[in-house]
């Protein structure tokens, strides 16, 4: 009996000791929360002496790892998600306005230009009151420089375009910008951007801008041959002479490797040309344009392309008039309204009555003579 005491003693004291180990172990483990819910502090606020969240299980914290990364896109996915997004947009939408040419028509727009009377109402009546364009509109891509633009541009025109803002850039374009200001230039180059996407795509476009007022169709006037059309501030009578004065408010461009090249280098001379807008930088680069990269640029005469510039005074002969040389919104819809009144006076008129001479509009104007 004795011989067995020393034994039984030491397995008495181990299933004790295996006990307390056990106990302490389940007690980690419930502080800890593996294998239990969690009920207090997790073990680092032991370690630290603070109060901190429960620790999860490693499953979980896989889990709500991967959901983080799967549910909220990192700001670089989310800019390139919506920069897919925009582009998806453009491409559905230049499918189907082109015509059978792959030719777009389009303007811009901020939400100034945009509201109720404003140059967008005045720009969709000139299609309608012209003489036989009223189908281009189904061509026409308006594209929206802000929110509030292109909640208007649905609300009167079926194929409309939020353009997506640069990185950088300013945000708010939606007010009438003050001419040659930093928001003015943001503005203006960001047309360029976009119609060199559109050329890349393989779409030749004539871009127009909102304040000028159709009359006729001004395909008519420009030459199969030229890889560029555009309108003139000053004409000195040959139409291919890079001495004219353009005026890239009004733009055709038929699509090639070529003309990409010509808004790559339009484009990358803004930097030697600072504070300038694109179409101070085209006028600069024009001569080596056509000298070193074979541009054949017409450029369309006044007398029916005429703007506020140099103008015809002559409803015969028009087909476009562009409100240049003229600064503020206010004094561009004075002198359109006006103008679009007198188009409708002279569309009242018999054949007789046109072709007694020049039929001319009222001058002086705020801004036209």
């Amino acid at each position: 009996m004795m011989g067995i005491q020393p034994n039984l003693l030491n397995q008495l004291v181990s299933l004790l000791l295996g006990a307390s180990v056990a106990g302490v172990l389940i007690f980690f483990m419930s502080s800890a929360g593996i294998g239990t819910e969690p009920s207090a502090a997790g073990i680092s606020s032991w370690v630290n002496g603070t109060m901190a969240v429960p620790v999860a299980s490693a499953q979980e914290a896989n889990h709500t790892s991967s959901s983080k990364v799967e549910g909220v896109a990192s700001p670089q996915e989310a800019s390139h998600n919506a920069s897919q997004a925009a582009e998806d947009e453009l491409q559905r939408l230049l499918r189907e306005v082109a015509d059978e040419h792959k030719t777009v028509i389009m303007t811009s727009v901020n939400e100034a230009w945009a509201a109720e009377g404003s140059l967008l109402d005045l720009f969709l009546e000139s299609f309608r009151a012209g003489e036989r364009i009223a189908h281009f509109v189904d061509n026409l891509l308006v594209v929206a420089l802000d929110a509030g633009a292109l909640e208007r541009c649905r609300a009167v025109h079926p194929h409309c375009y939020l353009l997506p803002p640069v990185a950088g850039g300013n945000k708010n374009l939606s007010d009438e910008k003050v001419f040659m200001s930093k928001d003015y230039l943001d503005l203006v180059w960001s047309k360029v951007r976009l119609q060199q996407r559109i050329l890349e795509l393989g779409y030749n476009f004539l871009f127009t801008d909102v304040d000028i007022m159709w009359f006729r169709n001004p395909f008519e006037r420009m030459s199969v041959a030229a890889h560029m059309v555009t309108s003139s501030d000053f004409y000195f009578g040959d139409p291919y002479n890079p001495v004219n004065a353009p005026n890239t408010g009004f733009l055709y461009v038929r699509s090639s490797a070529r003309m990409v090249g010509v808004f790559e280098a339009w484009q990358h001379a803004r930097l030697t040309f600072p504070g300038k807008h694109e179409q101070q930088v085209f006028n600069e680069i024009k001569f080596d344009l056509v000298d070193k990269r074979g541009l054949r640029v017409q450029f369309l005469d006044t007398v029916h392309n005429a703007g506020f510039c140099n103008n015809t005074r002559d409803f015969n002969t028009l087909y476009t008039m562009h409100a240049n040389c003229c600064v503020g919104l206010a004094a561009k819809l004075h002198d359109l309204g006006n103008l679009m009144k007198e188009w409708r006076v002279y569309m009242g008129m018999d054949d007789a009555q046109r072709r007694g001479g020049p039929v001319r509009w009222k001058v002086p104007g705020i801004c036209i003579h």
